[in-house]
């Protein structure tokens, strides 16, 4: 029989002997009994952090766990810290949930919380997409917003998104002080659960018609669409919050043959036709991509549960349907709205777009070309949030991503928007069959004109308090001990974002870097390839990002140089040994 660590044991009696609910008890007490030291460990071995983007953990009960309870606290501090920012007002907050198991629940919760505090509450009467809260949250003059969900993680996750006055998730100084009063709350006893129902106001389709209104009028080519409005598209919401938007969005535009994939178009926690609901997978674009090979469609368009992400297929040369990954899609919708704002005359110097540093730098070459001011940011859509709202009214936002298959198209939002983004990704495709194109000719056409840069992120998975561990042992071996080379080229540069510091290795000079601290590394090498390693913020992962590039003479040289690249990543994954 295994040992459980005696503060864990403490730590769970706690909750036994607490004011706590009888099954939230028995569950407990269940562990303690079978000796489940494993899930005891994992469940009570911290508190669940409140990080900068709020909460996402597995759901049950402890607390290290989704439940009521570390939802009802994270809600107090929120509450506590909105009260002390803005003592002689009154505060509103909108809260919004997607489709994941008890998200609904823990919506309420999160109400109850914040109406026993005073607070008035637009509670979005059913399930929402998580661009739509971040849009309400502007419209309403809310001082936060709270969205309910755990985005693409397995079934048994659930999370507590927490946004800003601006509709951006909360960032520096904010952050740290949403954080601060959080982790203050030292007792159950100290959170407000009884809800004043007149706090709470209901919400829904109001918000749905305007948000969808605005979108329509940011379309910059309704000719194009309106001469290929029979596009053929496939959409699933893979049992998300995409179902109630991004139709009607695309009908919108103008799309009159869009196809929804029928066995994902219910909302279902336990999403049932696929491993997890996620569209960087391909296997939760199975069904899909079988409707789209049936009916021979142009575009394949999947979103998350909460549809703050989409994936894409489309067609190649052969024919076949193929995955885009997150910086293809990026840098063709970037290259797509340049060109199309140039064609129409709308460039005047004034406009911007923004990336992530472990985002495709293609995008910084196509802004470089078309005289458009670009802009690197952290990773995290807070950071490009933050500049859209430090830019307002005084540069106009066209559009960015990052390569985690999060983009925005427009300033009606402050995070990545899968609703808008899959309006703008059809009126795209229509756009280049509009010219007798298709959109992986398009890229094509891009790679040729400005370089061919190909990406692949390896994700390790460490689960638990062992896993966090070995997470921290690797950054901090890549931190006192970088490769020398990589995929067969030597590492000039190494940029430290946790420590601020990038070093020149030929030179052995430093210079500052002017971002925020993160724990990123980032190896670049003489042949320009580019070597991101980055622990995950909100899952138990370290992720690796390569990006490679190189010259694309022709489109007949795609194969052979696509290979060449190819060949180049692994090398590099060799080199890192993970």
């Amino acid at each position: 029989m295994q040992e459980l660590d005696p503060t864990i044991l403490n730590k769970a009696n706690s909750w036994l002997q607490g004011n706590y609910d009888a099954e939230t008890k028995a569950r407990i007490q269940k562990l303690i009994d079978t000796n489940a030291t494993t899930e005891l460990t994992d469940s009570f071995y911290r508190d669940l952090e409140f990080g900068t983007g709020g909460l996402r953990g597995i759901m049950g009960p402890g607390s290290n766990r989704i439940n009521k309870y570390t939802i009802g606290s994270a809600t107090q501090g929120l509450a506590n810290f909105l009260k002390k920012t803005y003592p002689n007002e009154k505060v509103s907050v909108a809260i919004a949930h997607d489709s994941r198991n008890n998200s609904d629940i823990f919506a309420n919760i999160t109400a109850d919380v914040f109406s026993a505090n005073g607070i008035h509450v637009y509670f979005f009467s059913a399930l929402r997409p998580t661009p739509e809260l971040s849009y309400a949250v502007r419209k309403l003059g809310c001082k936060s917003g709270v969205m309910l969900t755990a985005s693409h993680n397995p079934k048994e996750y659930n999370g507590y998104k927490a946004y800003g006055a601006d509709g951006g998730q909360f960032v520096s100084p904010h952050d740290t002080a949403v954080m601060d009063e959080v982790a203050a709350i030292s007792s159950i006893d100290d959170v407000k659960f009884n809800r004043i129902p007149g706090n709470v106001e209901l919400i829904g389709e109001e918000i749905d018609k305007e948000y969808l209104d605005k979108i329509t009028a940011l379309s910059v080519s309704p000719e194009a669409i309106k001469r290929q409005k029979n596009l053929s598209i496939v959409f699933s919401p893979i049992h998300g919050t995409g179902i109630t938007l991004v139709p009607p969005a695309l009908k919108r535009f103008g799309f009159e043959n869009v196809t929804v994939v029928e066995e994902q178009a219910t909302p279902d926690g336990n999403f049932p036709t696929v491993i997890y609901p996620n569209p960087e997978e391909k296997e939760a674009l199975t069904l899909a991509l079988k409707k789209a090979a049936e009916i021979d469609a142009d575009l394949v368009l999947a979103t998350d549960p909460d549809a703050d992400r989409v994936g894409i297929a489309v067609k190649n040369t052969d024919n076949e349907f193929i995955l885009l990954n997150g910086n293809q899609t990026g840098s063709l919708l970037i290259n797509y709205l340049l060109t199309a704002w140039e064609e129409k005359g709308k460039l005047d110097g004034n406009q911007y777009i923004v990336k992530t540093i472990v985002t495709t730098n293609i995008i910084e070459e196509i802004a470089k070309a078309k005289k458009v001011k670009f802009y690197n940011t952290l990773t995290g859509f807070k950071y490009i949030g933050e500049l859209m709202t430090k830019f307002e009214g005084k540069q106009t936002f066209i559009g960015g991503g990052e390569e985690s298959y999060g983009y925005l198209i427009g300033e009606l939002v402050r995070d990545k928007d899968a609703v808008v983004s899959s309006a703008f990704i059809a009126e795209m495709t229509a756009y280049y069959k509009d010219k007798g194109s298709s959109l992986f000719e398009a890229m094509i056409d891009m790679y040729v004109e400005y370089g061919f840069y190909k990406e692949k992120l390896i994700s390790i998975t460490k689960k638990g308090k062992t896993g966090a561990e070995e997470i921290k042992a690797m950054m901090e071996t890549f931190r006192t001990n970088p490769p020398a080379t990589l995929g067969g080229s030597k590492v000039i540069t190494v940029k430290d974002y946790e420590r601020q510091i990038e070093t020149d290795l030929t030179s052995n000079t430093t210079t500052p870097i002017a971002l925020p601290v993160s724990d990123v590394l980032q190896f670049v090498t003489v042949d320009g390839s580019i070597i991101s390693a980055r622990p995950s913020g909100t899952e138990p992962k370290i992720k690796f990002y390569c990006s490679v590039n190189g010259k694309l003479a022709s489109k007949e040289a795609y194969k052979q140089t696509d290979a060449a690249l190819d060949a180049k990543i692994n090398g590099i994954i060799k080199d890192l040994g993970v």
